[in-house]
């Protein structure tokens, strides 16, 4: 997606939870205008709508300054929807990608799944290191056990020839022997997607591919499975 698609989304996506907001504080005012009862009222507490308003303002400062770090946000785009942060969470630095910029806060989802719920206001202040166009946060790492008379070399570039196909030379990292014993060879395949729905597409095409190839192409192997990702 084109940068001016990541302007488009976010600016729509904060605009319409802003113009939700003031729907609904327009349809209040109506609604008790419409109503004698409440308007009378109002009118009676017209004149301490300054100490009501002094004492709402300070209780609401964080929520207000949010809103307004949202919109500085939205305006200066120092970030946008998509794009891959470095961040700094209380335990320590997080990365995630920005999956949505709401009214109040900012929220990022890890390369494990978990989210990063950041205030807008610190979104918009501490230092933010914006990797979109160097980092590949989504990583598959697939675990190969061939058996031990099996040919290495002619295994490693089946399975690089069989990544390269399904992934695209670029998303290919290697193919990696990682552990040699009596019983079994271990190799171990590793990719980047770029995104959490490209990742779960590969990782079903590879596991459906690979033990196709490698039975057609006559190299043994005893498994061909995906471990939990690191």
């Amino acid at each position: 997606m084109t940068a001016k698609g990541h302007i488009d989304r976010t600016t729509i996506s904060f605009l319409q939870q802003l113009g939700t907001a003031l729907i609904w504080i327009i349809m209040l005012i109506l609604y008790a205008h419409l109503i004698p009862v409440l308007r009378s009222m109002g009118t009676a507490l017209l004149a301490g709508a300054s100490v009501a308003s002094v004492v709402i303002g300070l209780a609401a400062q964080s929520t207000l300054g949010n809103l307004v770090a949202g919109v500085s946000i939205t305006i200066y785009r120092p970030f946008r929807l998509g794009d891959t942060l470095q961040v700094t969470a209380p335990t320590g630095t997080d990365i995630g990608v920005v999956e949505l910029i709401s009214l109040g806060y900012t929220t990022l989802r890890a390369p494990d799944g978990h989210l990063i719920v950041l205030p807008n206001a610190i979104a918009a202040s501490q230092v933010t290191i914006n990797l979109n166009t160097t980092y590949a946060p989504w990583p598959i790492n697939l675990t190969l056990r061939l058996s031990r008379d099996a040919d290495i070399e002619a295994a490693r570039q089946l399975a690089l020839n069989v990544a390269k196909e399904i992934a695209g030379e670029p998303a290919v990292v290697g193919c990696f022997l990682t552990k040699v014993d009596a019983a079994a060879i271990t190799l171990e395949l590793r990719l980047h997607a770029a995104d959490a729905a490209a990742r779960d597409g590969l990782r079903t095409k590879m596991l459906s591919a690979l033990p196709r190839r490698f039975v057609e192409a006559k190299i043994g192997s005893s498994s061909a499975e995906l471990p939990a990702f690191s």
